[in-house]
């Protein structure tokens, strides 16, 4: 499978963003596993640091597998509480009770 990113590879994993309903997040890995991109995490948070440009996707909605927000997006947390989102005492979501179950 070619490594290219392709507009089609950038829609597919938005695609995927923009079924997260409101109150759950998905991982960077899980989106990846979606798109039959098993260990591309790290290509999913690229993408998504670009999605302004493709439109309004739910980018907040994705943490990583440890349920930690992006370092440098103070909204992300605010965003997702609003949504009932609930985090634990150390910062991180809770995603056994959060984690979208496709």
């Amino acid at each position: 499978m070619s490594k290219v990113l392709t507009q089609t590879l950038i829609y597919e994993i938005l695609s995927v963003v923009e079924e997260i309903p409101e109150g759950k997040v998905a991982t960077y890995g899980q989106i990846a596993k979606l798109i039959g991109r098993d260990r591309n995490a790290r290509l999913v948070g690229f993408v998504l640091s670009k999605a302004e440009y493709y439109g309004r996707y739910p980018c907040h909605r994705v943490v990583n597998h440890q349920g930690r927000t992006a370092p440098m997006w103070s909204e992300q947390r605010s965003l997702l509480e609003q949504e009932g989102v609930v985090f634990k005492s150390d910062g991180k979501v809770d995603l056994d009770k959060c984690l979208w179950k496709v």
